[in-house]
């Protein structure tokens, strides 16, 4: 093959590797905690135009926090997702969801 004459730039082996693609979490605890020793903080943002409910940290296993999403979701009859160790709901939906997480025996920094 010819090489380019015109080549300009940086050279780039095998040996090269970019910084940004490896993306690891940041010092999340791996800790499990028990519902009553859990200190919830709940947030509000904007995003689009709508408001989300965001309720963090959760020190749960991956499948526990799938099924406690999953059963808010169905009570509070809204969208919802798993963003690390946070819960974002649809909508402005603080009141009712800290009274089910409660319920559920989790507890809030005050």
């Amino acid at each position: 093959m010819k090489k380019n004459l015109f080549e300009m730039g940086a050279h780039f082996d095998d040996v090269w590797s970019a910084d940004n693609k490896d993306k690891t979490s940041q010092n999340l605890s791996k800790e499990i905690k028990i519902p009553q020793s859990h200190q919830l903080h709940l947030s509000k943002e904007k995003r689009r135009g709508k408001v989300v409910t965001i309720v963090k940290p959760f020190y749960l296993e991956k499948n526990s926090l799938d099924d406690l999403l999953k059963t808010l979701k169905k009570k509070l009859a809204t969208g919802g997702a798993i963003k690390e160790n946070t819960l974002e709901f649809q909508g402005d939906i603080s009141s009712v969801l800290r009274t089910h997480l409660e319920a559920l025996n989790y507890r809030f920094k005050t």
